[in-house]
């Protein structure tokens, strides 16, 4: 397989997608924070000084997958129809797991779209922790599932 976002000489370039037809595209992307149990416990109490964590880092989550193409130089902008982040947790583990999923009916895939969006929620929920915290550590974001387009579906198999 080649790499397509190199030009002629070698230099990078935002790949055409002119002539590609629009195909309904979604991606899932996950990641987790593993952090102190009683900053996990707080953050799933509503017991942070900032406020909601996990209702700013959502609302985060889906501004970073609409702005993906303003901080990922080769990104197309895209007219993103659906995004949405959840959030699930392991107290014995002491992490807390961030799932994004992102859609549209477009030219172009939608995977960073999605991974941004995790990266942009976990970033968010350190950012609200971290003077309690600063021993956090992001980790395992990763694209879970993606369809549509000329490459088709991707899952990932987990171990």
């Amino acid at each position: 397989m080649e790499l397509t976002h190199l030009n002629k000489e070698g230099r990078a370039h935002m790949v055409s997608v002119t002539n590609k037809s629009d195909t309904f595209r979604k991606a899932i992307a996950r990641g987790t924070l593993q952090m102190l149990p009683e900053t996990l416990k707080r953050v799933i109490n509503g017991g942070m000084g900032k406020g909601d964590v996990l209702a700013v880092a959502q609302v985060a989550g889906i501004m970073g997958a609409k702005k993906t193409s303003d901080i990922i130089p080769m990104c197309h902008p895209l007219l993103i129809t659906h995004a949405d982040i959840s959030f699930s947790h392991d107290f014995d583990k002491s992490e807390l797991y961030i799932e994004a999923s992102v859609a549209l009916t477009g030219k172009t895939g939608i995977e960073m779209e999605a991974l941004t969006s995790v990266s942009i929620a976990a970033l968010t929920i350190y950012d609200m922790c971290k003077a309690i915290d600063r021993s956090m550590i992001i980790k395992d974001i990763r694209l879970m599932e993606k369809s549509g387009g000329k490459s088709g579906e991707y899952k990932r198999r987990e171990e």
